[in-house]
């Protein structure tokens, strides 16, 4: 009767398992790792790009077709593009040194100060709308002849400060762009696939914000519908 063959050791066992498990895990990480790295570059790319058409602005300085309303209160009609700015932050993320967000930061000249006359019992929610817009403001009260304050005068700047933020969600592959007072005084977010921003998404979002086509907005839904599942990535 011939010989049976050796039994593998236990260790012998445990280490083709782990051979195979790590083999596994290393094939399934690949993908997910060359999505981190893409997304990157994508955001990378699109920090020098807007870096550059906002040094453009700033010499042309073009009239911004949209009006900032703050209804019964003030509208900012076209104002000028005046000066920006783009910033990032870059984070540690699977061992790899990724880019955190990149923001766009800039300002909206709407012309000479606006001056608003209101009733005193009106103040307080006049001034609650202009911060809440973040327009700069003095306030004066005006006085009869026996000191009753009979207005309250607010002296506004109309200056719109605006800004654009790109942050990525690595583990979704997605990128959430949020825009504060792009087109008026609120804010909206929408969700892109790390693979779609591009020169073409760039540019639609320019012409957006100097008022030309909002084709901007019909690119992603807003963000938070529809999230995919959550992927692992390696520590």
């Amino acid at each position: 009767m011939p010989d049976s063959p050796p039994k593998a050791s236990l260790l012998d066992r445990l280490r083709r398992q782990s051979d195979a498990l790590r083999d596994e895990q290393s094939a399934s990480r690949r993908p997910q790792e060359e999505a981190i790295k893409e997304i990157d570059r994508r955001l990378w790319r699109a920090f020098k790009w807007i870096d550059e058409a906002i040094s453009h602005l700033e010499v042309i300085r073009p009239h911004v077709a949209h009006d900032f309303a703050i209804p019964g209160v003030l509208t900012i009609a076209a104002p000028r593009y005046d000066r920006g700015f783009v910033s990032y932050r870059r984070k540690p993320m699977g061992g790899q040194d990724v880019l955190d967000h990149v923001e766009l930061f800039y300002r909206l000249d709407g012309g000479t100060p606006v001056e608003l006359k209101v009733q005193p019992s009106a103040a307080g929610a006049t001034e609650e709308r202009l911060r809440g817009a973040h327009l700069q403001f003095e306030y004066q009260t005006e006085q009869d002849a026996s000191r009753v304050v009979r207005y309250g005068r607010f002296i506004v700047t109309p200056a719109v400060t605006a800004s654009v933020r790109f942050e990525p969600d690595y583990r979704q592959q997605v990128v959430d762009v949020t825009l504060r007072n792009v087109d008026r005084f609120e804010s909206v977010c929408l969700e892109f696939g790390g693979e779609a921003i591009d020169e073409a998404v760039l540019e639609d979002l320019l012409r957006f914000m100097l008022g030309e086509a909002n084709t901007f907005l019909r690119r992603a839904p807003l963000a938070g519908l529809g999230r995919r599942p959550v992927l692992a990535l390696a520590k």
